[in-house]
């Protein structure tokens, strides 16, 4: 007798799925139980469809467990009317913890919603025509698209072709109408509603989250390669004839777990804009078909992709979409970092790029950020608010005379419109971690800053006062900040303990290493001062800190 192989087990969050594919949980009926402040299990999970984290202050947990939720909106590409930001403004204040918090995929969060704030909070977002909907949970999230309008007017195309994929590939769930429209809980004994299956989905939906960004050589202020999927435009006589196609990005990993790694996508060749829609949902499909379910851990793309190999992915997407991929077209990055300060677009309006500390916008004396970009959306409703993949807002399509107008109002409330910040704050990047983030290992947000002042106080000493140096933190190796495409990056371990990567690029096409497994705070600088002597001694004309790492010093250590 033959033996027989086990079916293998899959996760739980794979059996919640296909009992209650509407995804509608029982989240309806506990905001309407009177006093609830939580969530089951389930739910918890289910809500992340619905762009929601149950979180708890871990600053009062010794003392209370306080739940609050985190809410995020789902904007393809970062784009927002003056008055869809006055909504998200008046929604911090009244629901919210009075910030608005800029994501690293062009989002806003909202952190400290109580559980009596989520239903009006989410209805508002949808009055004002954006969603939550698919912003978390096993789908494809928000849709990013290049901000900044100085370089071609062909930006135009690409955003909108990145809107017409995020449409494509929203799910078609009932249950989000249903509970924050219309305020009801979808009955789960219907059959209609048992029986439901995503026509792009399935009824089970992805293995694990899905990304999605375009980009537009040589900037590369998106992160390409970090994403489940990429689009990278070329762009001929200012014309879009088409895109490169990039698959199976991704930065998650996890401490002392060497199956759990982050990676670049592969370009795997190109097509025509018509060809896009076709493309986004055969990778999508992909994953959906490949992944693992039996292993949260080991279910992004980037595993299929890894595993099965480039020629693999190459041929199920010709065959799902119908296509033959090209050969992909030259293209060059060269930075991945944000404008700052006023420039003039394409089509002769003007744009600025406002530096915002690691994405949190709020007020402190002497800094009224937030209360300045909501008078500035008041004033000048033909403005455009763009958000970057880099935490920071874009005020774009502003005439001369909004120009002026908008420096002036901002300068009354302390917000400069010209050297902004200093250097390394300028190219930083951190997760909010501590206290909201329930992975949190070790504070990033509220960190990162303090650790910069001492940084360029450092460079200053050692001869490399004003040397830009792309500085990342996150508070665990999930890697919301893509930490590991910094030329330093910060990974919490434990609290005041950091392990440490060193060597990623300007291009964003490099990742970095780890150089120290655990460095704790206080020792941060007595680490990294010979490193930065020697990097200002033994560097080549204009190499960057990351170059250098990279060509010399890592390759030393491995050796």
């Amino acid at each position: 007798m033959s033996a027989t192989t086990a079916e293998p087990k899959l996760t739980h969050n794979e059996i919640i799925k296909a009992a209650i594919p509407t995804l509608a949980g029982n989240i309806a009926a506990t905001m309407a139980t009177p006093g609830a402040d939580q969530f089951s299990a389930d739910d918890q999970q289910f809500i992340k469809f619905h762009g929601i984290y149950q979180q708890d202050d871990r600053d009062l947990r010794k003392t209370q467990k306080k739940f609050m939720m985190m809410i995020r909106g789902r904007i393809p590409g970062g784009v927002m009317t003056p008055a869809q930001w006055c909504v998200f403004d008046d929604l911090a204040n009244d629901y919210g913890n009075q910030t608005l918090r800029i994501t690293t995929r062009q989002s806003v969060q909202f952190h400290g919603v109580l559980m009596s704030g989520l239903g009006p909070l989410i209805k508002k977002i949808n009055a004002a025509l954006l969603s939550t909907l698919a912003a978390c949970g096993d789908v494809n999230r928000n849709v990013m698209a290049p901000p900044t309008p100085a370089y071609t007017p062909a930006r135009d195309q690409v955003f909108a072709d990145s809107y017409r994929v995020a449409m494509a590939l929203a799910p078609q769930t009932k249950a989000y109408h249903a509970i924050w429209i219309d305020g009801v809980q979808l009955d789960l004994n219907d059959p209609a509603n048992q029986d439901f299956v995503d026509p792009l989905y399935g009824k089970t939906y992805l293995p694990r989250k899905f990304k999605i960004a375009f980009a537009i050589p040589p900037v590369n202020d998106v992160d390409i390669f970090t994403n489940c999927l990429g689009f990278i435009a070329i762009i001929e006589n200012d014309q879009l004839v088409g895109y490169n196609v990039t698959v199976g990005g991704g930065m998650g990993r996890s401490h002392g777990n060497e199956q759990t790694y982050p990676r670049l996508a592969d370009v795997i060749g190109f097509i025509t804009p018509d060809q896009l829609v076709d493309v986004a949902k055969a990778v999508l499909t992909i994953h959906r078909d490949f992944g693992d379910r039996t292993e949260r851990k080991h279910a992004r793309l980037k595993y299929v992709v890894e595993e099965r190999g480039v020629d693999f992915i190459r041929t199920e997407v010709n065959q799902r979409a119908g296509i033959q991929l090209g050969a992909a077209r030259s293209y060059t990055f060269k930075t991945m970092s944000d404008l700052y300060g006023w420039h003039q677009a394409t089509d002769g309006t003007w744009f600025l790029g406002l530096f915002v500390e690691t994405g949190r916008v709020k007020d402190v004396p002497g800094f009224s950020q937030k209360t300045a970009l909501r008078q500035v959306a008041e004033q000048f409703p033909g403005i455009e608010f763009r958000l970057s993949a880099n935490q920071n807002v874009i005020l774009a399509k502003a005439s001369d005379a909004a120009k002026a107008g908008i420096t002036a109002l901002l300068a009354k409330h302390g917000v400069k419109v010209d050297q902004q910040t200093t250097v390394l704050h300028a190219a930083s990047m951190a997760c909010p971690s501590l206290p909201t983030c329930g992975l949190g290992l070790a504070e990033s947000e509220r960190y990162l800053p303090g650790l910069l002042d001492r940084l360029e106080k450092l460079c200053g000493e050692v001869g490399l006062a004003g040397e830009e140096i792309i500085i990342r933190s996150t508070g665990c190796p999930n890697g919301c900040a893509r930490p590991y495409m910094a030329e330093i990056a910060f990974v919490g371990k434990a609290p005041g303990r950091y392990q440490v990567w060193l060597g990623g690029n300007t291009a964003g096409n490099r990742l970095n290493r780890v150089w120290k497994d655990v460095i704790k705070d206080a020792d941060i600088e007595n680490e990294l001062r010979p490193l930065l002597v020697r990097f200002a001694a033994e560097r080549t004309a204009g190499e960057r800190f990351g170059d250098w790492c990279d060509r010399v010093f890592l390759n030393e250590q491995k050796n």
